[in-house]
């Protein structure tokens, strides 16, 4: 709610008549989420960004300079909140990705920098909060908890803390901390995580969480007990409705790749739960997505198209994440005193942003902006992140072992799902060939490489990889590569493999698609290796490219550069490639890529 005398005295004014409202809207359907009801032939009035009046009749709030908008009988409904996103899955900055997003209704971002933090450590996310705070819509920061997320699994090109996160909670913005990815670390009592759980509790905010296993005894109730109050990794009816039951809140996610609504709404449809314990949220949103198909408008018609009802659909993106994040007296509801956040909608289930009002101005119609986005200029050091020793060599790529020529080997392989995080942990008859094991086209086997790009050291860690279902002579490189963004590759042909590497070197970063020698496909991420400061549309062009190229090598994923840059996530289970090694991730250990067979 306001806090300052002035923007009371004038709320109070304006709902009185003794002052004209800066923009009034006239004669809509007014979706009030607070009370489930719609209500038609509502007026609004807006002073200061902030709404002051709402009923039938606003016409005692216009004056001579009053802007008014005619709702038509449109819907008059709350901005929509993104619960738990990350930028840097857009691989375009905060202002991009602000650009793309806010004209199809979305006011309101909790954003959580975890893969920049990676990269760059505490200045990364300053950067990503300063940038937040020019934006004419609401985006809040999380500050990042698992700097690096599985530690003594894997090297981040810097790390966060207890004092880190400490210091980040006294920052305007913050709004709470990010995704507790370390979750072995919370219900083994780590003192790291126990300290950031802390620090964070002391200052009254948020702790996200993140809990990807399916196993839900003891280890997720000692999770639970560390103060974690919500988690997106859930995806099946049983997730939802433990952590619905234990008191957290469920955020179902529908990003580009991790289509987790449909199966955990049955908890609400079936199951009968308080459809107010549940936020949607994105988490991982490609240009090409927020570009084509939408951003939380998208989610809002997949959920209706789930089988919820309108209303308690859009509560799930607005009073509910609102509430969660204890902001309900600024946002998430159509009410006085809260900031004049409102989109005009003309059909709750085809579900598109006609007029788009944020902060009590008008800046998107017809999903076309009708202001200016602030101008930003970035560093040089956030230009600079990928340190590769020297030029890489066909020979980097090659699996070698002691084996004899001809020798059968059982390999661990990371197994791609398609459309989900998870991947599975396969073992594989591989067979040697003049001391090494090759890629096998004709049974999904490629190789995969984590290539060290923070320190330069030169490392290259190798392993094996089924799904993607190449059948060409190919490699793809990636500098997005969940969490600690080293350069991941992946390919059939150890030459393509280096000449991926090294031109995506010599870009400054990005991902980029190698055929037969030739570059087919390439984004350019220069912004810490994850992000381009061009617009979302140019980079879901050139981001097409990537996609088209995977299929010129035969892939048919439905998304496999995000699921490419998933392989080194290292607590996600079953099991992912670092610069330490192959992790099992059920076990938080390394294991070997082949060994003798049994």
């Amino acid at each position: 709610m306001p806090s300052s005398i002035e923007l009371i005295r004038s709320l109070i004014d304006v709902a009185m008549g003794r002052k004209p409202a800066d923009l009034v809207i006239r004669k809509g359907q007014w979706v009030s989420v607070q009370s489930g009801e719609i209500i038609p032939d509502t007026d609004i009035a807006v002073v200061d960004g902030h709404i002051a009046y709402v009923g039938e009749d606003a016409s005692h709030c216009v004056g001579l300079e009053t802007q008014v908008v005619q709702a038509g009988r449109r819907y008059l409904v709350p901005g929509l909140l993104d619960g738990h996103m990350h930028v840097e899955s857009g691989m375009v900055t905060v202002t991009e990705f602000v650009r793309a997003v806010a004209p199809r209704g979305s006011t309101g971002l909790f954003v959580d920098p975890h893969e920049i933090a990676n990269v760059f450590g505490l200045k990364g996310v300053k950067l990503m909060v300063d940038e937040a705070a020019q934006q004419p819509i609401h985006v809040w920061v999380q500050m990042p908890s698992c700097v690096p997320s599985a530690p003594g699994l894997e090297t981040p090109g810097a790390s966060i803390g207890p004092d880190e996160v400490a210091e980040a909670m006294t920052w305007d913005g913050i709004i709470g901390l990010g995704e507790m990815m370390n979750f072995p670390g919370v219900f083994n009592g780590d003192e790291k995580m126990l300290a950031e759980l802390a620090a964070t509790h002391k200052a009254g905010k948020v702790v996200g969480g993140h809990y990807p296993s399916p196993e839900l005894g003891l280890p997720f109730h000692g999770y639970v007990a560390g103060g974690i109050e919500d988690d997106h990794e859930g995806t099946r009816k049983e997730d939802a409705v433990a952590r619905v039951r234990q008191g957290m809140k469920a955020m179902l996610r529908y990003g580009s790749a991790w289509l987790d609504v449909e199966e955990q709404v049955k908890a609400i449809t079936e199951q009968g739960l308080d459809s107010r314990r549940f936020i949607l949220c994105t988490d991982d949103s490609h240009a090409q997505t927020l570009t084509h198909d939408g951003h939380m408008d998208r989610v809002l018609r997949h959920a209706i198209g789930a089988g919820l009802e309108p209303m308690m659909v859009i509560q799930m993106c607005t009073i509910n994440t609102a509430e969660h994040f204890g902001l309900s007296r600024e946002m998430g509801m159509i009410a006085p005193g809260r900031w004049a956040d409102v989109l005009l909608v003309e059909d709750l289930r085809d579900f598109r942003a006609d007029l788009v009002i944020a902060r009590g101005q008008v800046i998107a119609e017809g999903g076309q902006w009708v202001l200016d986005l602030p101008a930003v200029e970035y560093p040089a050091w956030a230009r600079q992140s990928v340190n590769l020793r020297n030029p890489l060599r066909a020979e980097d790529f090659a699996l070698k072992t002691e084996a004899g020529h001809g020798a059968e080997l059982n390999a661990n392989v990371i197994g791609v799902i398609e459309n989900q995080a998870p991947t599975r942990h396969l073992q594989m008859p591989v067979t040697t060939n003049a001391g090494e094991v090759q890629p096998d086209t004709s049974r999904d086997i490629a190789k995969i490489a984590l290539v060290e790009r923070h320190h330069g050291t030169g490392g290259v860690t190798l392993g094996l990889v089924s799904g993607f279902s190449f059948t060409e002579r190919c490699a793809i490189a990636s500098t997005v590569a969940h969490d600690s963004h080293h350069m991941i590759v992946v390919g059939t042909d150890e030459a393509d493999m280096a000449e991926a590497a090294n031109s995506l070197a010599r870009s400054g970063g990005g991902q980029i698609v190698v055929k037969d020698g030739q570059v087919i496909g390439q984004v350019e991420l220069q912004i810490a290796g994850l992000m381009s400061t061009e617009r979302a549309e140019i980079v879901a062009r050139k981001a097409a490219t990537v996609l088209e190229g995977f299929r010129a090598c035969g892939c048919t994923l439905n998304n496999p550069n995000m699921q490419l840059s998933l392989l080194a996530l290292v607590v996600i289970p079953e099991l992912r490639i670092s610069d330490k090694g192959l992790v099992d991730v059920r076990n938080f250990s390394l294991v070997p890529v082949l060994q003798e067979s049994s």
